[in-house]
């Protein structure tokens, strides 16, 4: 049965990215409601439950918000140095004077045509790395998602209704966002695919897995803390930056708005 569900998890999760494809001429919104589905997912949702699952203090201090801190400054540390790599081995050549003739112009042209360039919705200056570790992360994010869904089916019929509302629904964002991070760090649309479907497959791979073992909460809630901590970094310092960067305009901001409420609703439904 809840691999059964977590195939519906896999349809939503598919129809997320296909959303987040299709909506090219409106870049703005989409990063807007990205931002904000990030948002909603990490405060309404992963910290809530890894704060309930992960109660231990460390010096005082629950260890799931430790996770949290950790996660995003990790998620910080290595956007950086991934930066800084990327821009000491693309060093920009000056362009040719154009007074050297047409043979210059064409050299130059032809030099030009043959450097590779970002896709046109790339995040300006950052490292397509991030973006494919963030979208792991949601391959991981979805796969305890499945594990959720399996775990709740050995409990009761009512507990599974619930989670089961929650998963499907939310993978949508899931879905939106892993694609969205992808592309948008400038990989190529392939690599964005690819990784839409391994975080379409991974809830069904998490709810076969719960048939072969558990997973201490514990670890569960460290694991959801430093997951929270990363995706809180990539929505408050990329993504919804960018998104109010060209485009200013309360539009932009109604889909950060409108994404954090989704997110609430889901998790209302699903208590």
């Amino acid at each position: 049965m809840p691999v059964v569900i977590a195939l519906g998890a896999l349809v939503m999760t598919l129809l997320g990215g296909w959303t987040a494809h299709r909506v090219t001429d409106r870049r703005h919104l989409i990063l807007g409601l990205a931002g904000g589905l990030m948002l909603g997912v990490v405060g309404l949702d992963l910290l809530p439950e890894a704060l309930e699952v992960a109660g231990d203090e460390v010096y005082g201090v629950p260890a799931a918000l430790l996770c949290f801190v950790g996660g995003f400054l990790l998620a910080h540390a290595v956007e950086r140095l991934l930066a800084e790599r990327v821009a000491a081995h693309h060093v920009v050549e000056p362009a040719p004077v154009a007074t050297g003739g047409a043979g210059v112009r064409a050299e130059a042209g032809a030099s030009a045509a043959g450097r590779p360039s970002a896709p046109a919705s790339a995040l300006p200056g950052r490292a397509p790395q991030v973006g494919l570790t963030a979208a792991a992360a949601m391959v991981g994010h979805s796969a305890m998602d499945g594990v959720a869904l399996g775990l709740a089916a050995q409990v009761s019929d009512e507990m599974t209704l619930a989670v089961a509302v929650a998963v499907i629904a939310h993978d949508f964002a899931d879905g939106f966002n892993t694609y969205t991070l992808t592309s948008l760090y400038g990989n190529a649309r392939r690599k964005a695919v690819l990784m839409l479907g391994a975080d379409a497959v991974a809830p069904v791979v998490g709810a076969a897995s719960t048939l072969l073992f558990t997973v201490p909460d514990q670890a569960l809630g460290i694991y959801l803390g430093f997951f929270g901590g990363v995706l809180l970094y990539l929505a408050a310092a990329d993504i919804l930056p960018e998104a109010h960067h060209d485009h200013p305009a309360l539009s932009t901001l109604g889909c950060t708005v409108a994404g954090v409420g989704f997110v609430w609703l889901v998790v209302g439904a699903a208590h």
